[in-house]
């Protein structure tokens, strides 16, 4: 049997695109500022940075990087902060000089961060001095040289700026206090970047422009090489599909999802960027009170998000009375999209939520619904232009449509590989070039791809395959029930069994109510046996489900 994969495209759009228009993320950042040099890139905390005003900036980091630092094409510079007005400054300011952006999660333990600057060899690392006192912990043991630390108020307006960081530091008491000689201000090396010559570095799309950390949810986490060629490309592929339902120029996107996430760095950041739009950046998404009420002064076109997000901001008091008027599009992906959660969304917001699938490895774009759909439809969609999907068995040969298999993948954006691992890259790639995602999924008549799940969350019972994805999205359309994750767990009788783990809406919610829901929509074999109930289910930084965690922590019977 032949691979199958999409062979027709939505109208107007061309199933393959030009790889060549632009020759780095630069080159497109160029354009644009040309283009929309006066309208607005980035907002938070009530400051707007323009185009002009963040190719400035941009370029006197950039300066600083290469002529004060001495900095080498090539070379790794770790940015370690949330949705911030100085993370952009400092992603364009690295790549503009030539460097490697090593996108680094906040959150981070000293391990996991010990971890990343070791195994990236970052020889800079920008800073917010909040997580600062983690840093302190292992830098003796890494290969920085140049700590670049930033406040949480410094590009915002005076007196704003001022008065933000003295609250942070002085009244919350947000930062922990920290020793690290010779760390730099970010303001200060704008300053002496702005005396520094910048002649600008040439890049290629065979030059890597990010090291984005993967895996650490399942084991020790990898750095996929994504390059410049990559990230254009992706950029160009979702700007096709999208380009008949936005305008240049006009569009302002809400960006909850950190930026230093592969997610919202192309989807966001980067694509919008390459719009002219308006990226409006939410600094702290988990307070969700706070969020609403930030959302009441915007008029937003744009909404990307996890479902976990949008499930969180509909049980938000005041989200529903928003004026939703002005919005465009809502794009989901990071983790699958639960029914209940999409209907309900399209009902308060009217609205309907358009599912996407990538991942690291592939920039992250591969699939995306049509943007003209009416309603939620289940799928991750069809493959973007000039990428071919195929369903794969165990050995690598394709299955039929409306079968499970592996879901594989070949394009353009397929990453490099992954950093200093060639051990990790053989496993990944098969030898003619497909890329094995890990997820298992079906290929319907029409090209429809539905992801099933994780092939490692896969949980046998008796011989039958059960994937967490399908009863987690029965569950949720139980009144009573937040949300749920569910795992196998060992069993005497059926080698595994269901154990669902539960966070109530309502209070008084039994185990019998929760098993007697899913025998009513579910097979016997795939009914939870146990449930156990819990304030929180631990979760990635973007609000995935971490299910490592969970058999870690209720695996037991």
């Amino acid at each position: 049997m032949e691979h199958v994969w999409l062979k027709s495209y939505p109208p107007g759009v061309d199933p393959e695109i030009d790889v060549s228009e632009f020759s780095s993320i630069v080159a497109v950042f160029e354009s644009t500022v040309s283009r929309f040099r006066d309208k607005p890139a980035f907002a938070n905390m009530g400051r707007n940075l323009t185009y002009s005003e963040l190719e400035r900036q941009s370029r006197d980091f950039a300066a600083f990087l290469g002529d004060e630092l001495k900095l080498k094409k090539g070379d790794r510079v770790a940015i370690m902060m949330p949705n911030l007005l100085q993370y952009p400054v400092a992603l364009f300011g690295v790549l503009r000089a030539g460097l490697i952006v090593v996108n680094t999660n906040p959150l981070y333990t000293s391990r996991e961060l010990k971890h990343q600057l070791s195994d990236s060899g970052a020889s800079a690392i920008v800073i917010l001095d909040n997580f600062a006192h983690i840093l302190e912990k292992v830098l003796p043991e890494t290969s920085v040289k140049t700590v670049i630390t930033t406040s949480i108020g410094d590009l915002l307006a005076f007196p704003k700026s001022a008065l933000v960081n003295f609250v942070v530091k002085y009244v919350k008491r947000m930062v922990p206090r920290y020793n690290i000689p010779g760390a730099i201000a970010f303001e200060s090396a704008l300053s002496t970047g702005s005396k520094c010559n910048f002649a600008g570095v040439k890049l290629t799309h065979e030059d890597i422009a990010f090291l984005q950390y993967t895996g650490g949810t399942t084991g020790v986490a990898k750095g996929a090489m994504l390059t410049h060629g990559n990230i254009v490309t992706n950029m160009q592929q979702a700007s096709a599909w999208i380009a008949p339902f936005l305008e240049d120029g006009k569009e302002v996107a809400i960006t909850a999802l950190p930026l230093y996430h592969i997610f919202a760095l192309t989807a966001n950041c980067l694509l919008l960027m390459k719009l002219g739009g308006l990226n409006y950046l939410i600094t702290n998404p988990r307070d969700m009170k706070g969020f609403v009420n930030e959302l009441k002064n915007v008029r937003f076109t744009i909404m990307t998000g996890v479902n976990t997000l949008f499930n969180g901001l509909m049980n938000t008091p005041g989200f529903s009375d928003l004026d939703f008027s002005s919005l465009k599009v809502t794009l989901g992906g990071g983790m699958a999209v639960q029914r209940a959660v999409a209907e309900r969304w399209q009902n308060v917001t009217g609205v309907p939520i358009v599912e996407a699938y990538g991942l690291t490895e592939t920039s992250p774009g591969v699939c995306i619904n049509l943007f003209d759909v009416q309603e939620f439809n289940g799928s991750i969609g069809l493959p973007i232009p000039s990428t071919e999907c195929s369903i794969q068995d165990k050995d690598g040969h394709p299955v039929p449509p409306g079968e499970a298999g592996e879901l594989c993948v070949r394009g353009p954006q397929v990453m490099k590989g992954y950093w200093n691992n060639k051990e990790e890259t053989a496993k990944v790639f098969s030898a003619d070039g497909w890329l094995r995602t890990g997820d298992i999924a079906t290929m319907d008549a029409h090209g429809f791809f539905r992801i099933v799940d994780r092939k490692k969350d896969l949980i046998l019972v008796s011989g039958f395959n059960v994937y967490p994805n399908e009863i987690e999205e029965v569950v949720a359309g139980h009144p009573g029930i937040l949300e749920a994750g569910a795992i196998g767990v060992p069993d005497p009788k059926t080698d595994e069994a269901v154990k669902l783990i539960v966070v109530r809406k309502q209070p008084d919610l039994t185990t019998e109510s929760v098993r007697e829901y899913c025998k009513q929509n579910l097979t016997s074999y795939k009914v939870p046996k146990y449930v156990e109930f819990c304030n929180e289910l631990p979760k990635t930084n973007v609000g995935k489900i971490l299910r490592r965690e969970l058999r870690e922590l209720y695996g037991s019977v």
